[in-house]
């Protein structure tokens, strides 16, 4: 498997905190690991969400719209941390809350096969191996989820906070992803903020748009 490093360096705590890719979601069996691909490591959605961040933060835009410009070059290692510092001042402490909750609910699962699956001992001893063998990839897992999700709470802020009433991003898998991870943080706001996104067709590519219809 390769993997894709970024270290993310807290100088006041003097922690090191390392985002990495993984992979998808892992299944794991007393007979197997298998991955579910439905559910992506939000690893491979960093640059983007980084880059929509650092663009609703720094330019104007005409009419409230921002228009992602599909030639855009990926950002550096350094430049997706230094988003990521900027845009998610607590991000260090919210990991760690999250590494300890994936932690404990690994403990539990591992507590449940040994005092309560009625399977034989052989069976549970190849069980708790494999969930073992699986801890730190779980944990990295949860990792890039967490950052994922502050890095998106921090973009709805910006939409909310900048009135910006529309988007504009590549119709790809991955700018979509981020569009709806966008629109749904907007709906659990204190104060629910309405989007629609629409795909059309521009000088032959097609588009995705974000419309914030009401706030």
């Amino acid at each position: 498997m390769t993997y894709l490093m970024l270290q993310y360096l807290n100088k006041k705590e003097g922690s090191l905190m390392q985002i990495k890719y993984v992979g998808p979601k892992p299944l794991i069996s007393k007979t197997e690991i298998s991955f579910d691909p439905q559910y992506d490591d939000r690893y491979i959605y960093l640059n983007i969400t980084v880059q929509l961040l650092r663009a609703l933060d720094h330019q104007s835009f005409e009419e409230k719209t921002y228009q992602y410009p599909i030639d855009s070059q990926r950002l550096s290692d350094s430049d997706i941390i230094n988003g990521l510092n900027k845009y998610c001042p607590n991000l260090e402490s919210t990991v760690q809350t999250s590494i300890k909750a994936e932690q404990r609910i690994i403990d539990d699962e591992i507590k449940h096969v040994k005092e309560n699956m009625p399977i034989s001992e052989t069976e549970k001893e190849a069980l708790i191996k494999n969930m073992k063998m699986m801890q730190s990839y779980r944990l990295q897992y949860a990792i890039n989820e967490t950052v994922y999700n502050s890095a998106i709470q921090a973009l709805a802020t910006c939409v909310k906070e900048d009135h910006i009433d529309y988007i504009i991003v590549p119709m790809f898998q991955r700018f979509a992803a981020v569009l709806h991870s966008v629109q749904s943080e907007l709906l659990e706001q204190k104060f629910p903020i309405d989007t629609k996104i629409d795909i059309y067709e521009e000088n032959g590519k097609l588009m995705a748009k974000m419309e914030v219809k009401s706030r």
